[in-house]
């Protein structure tokens, strides 16, 4: 039987809980095994540090302790297996929705690898839903560009685009596997991105996603429905469907 993998002590020296500071130990510690379980320290599915050990590691109570993995399993960083202790999750990479950015210059600032597969580039006749979207009339000749997308090698989406037949035809041409579509719009054809009209649901993979994604039929998905205007004009429909358990979006909301 192969014996579990336990994520490693840290020296003292990164143990930094400040008794009197404002904010909680709880939380100090909880935003320190935070940034182990993020940067690799701890690797996903090795066995957290029991809680004896977190005590004499950070001089806690262990009240304190389960606050701060409490905390982190409900962030779904880590979770419990009865009896056994506490495991790090797979950490979802996530986009924030507060800006309208490529898949590429969203993931590659965190340090993430991303690279496209083109699986389809064809003229096709408009649908009543992306007609309406690019507004265009019914069965007017579009293009379609269909790509799976990969993040640090594994494939993440499927991102089904239609663009003006004119702006399609020209990106068929282009780099696609490494350039994200939105930089090649703004910076190689001079057309300045202003918006983005997004909507979000769960949906389950059907079997062409499940293949390509890698993912059993039926698993949960993302599916996005994103249209990109420049100005008044809309230039880029598309469908992105990413994978449940490895990819979530973020936004933050003022109240005023």
């Amino acid at each position: 039987m192969n014996a579990i993998r336990k994520a490693p002590p840290r020296a003292r020296a990164d143990n930094k809980v400040v008794a009197m500071s404002s904010v909680p130990m709880h939380a100090q510690i909880r935003e320190i095994i935070r940034r182990r379980v993020l940067d690799g320290t701890y690797a996903p599915h090795s066995q957290m540090p029991s809680e004896s050990q977190m005590m004499e590691a950070f001089s806690v109570s262990r009240i304190t302790v389960r606050q701060a993995l409490g905390d982190l399993q409900k962030e779904g960083l880590i979770f419990k297996v009865a009896g056994k202790g506490s495991f790090v999750a797979k950490p979802k990479a996530f986009q924030n929705l507060s800006r309208l950015q490529g898949f590429g210059e969203a993931m590659t600032p965190s340090g993430y690898e991303t690279f496209s597969q083109v699986l389809s580039m064809r003229r096709v006749a408009a649908t009543e839903v992306v007609a309406r979207r690019l507004d265009c009339r019914l069965g007017d000749a579009v293009f379609e560009i269909q790509r799976l997308r990969y993040l640090n090698r594994e494939p993440i989406s499927v991102d089904q685009s239609y663009f003006p037949l004119e702006i399609g035809e020209r990106l068929s041409q282009e780099d696609l596997p490494t350039r994200d579509i939105f930089v090649i719009l703004e910076n190689d054809y001079g057309l300045h991105l202003t918006h983005a009209d997004v909507q979000i649901e769960a949906i389950s993979a059907d079997e062409g996603l499940a293949r390509h994604l890698r993912i059993d039929e039926a698993s949960p998905l993302l599916r996005i429905e994103r249209l990109t205007y420049v100005g008044d004009r809309p230039i880029d429909f598309e469908y992105l469907y990413y994978r449940g358990d490895a990819f979530q979006y973020r936004l933050r909301i003022e109240r005023t």
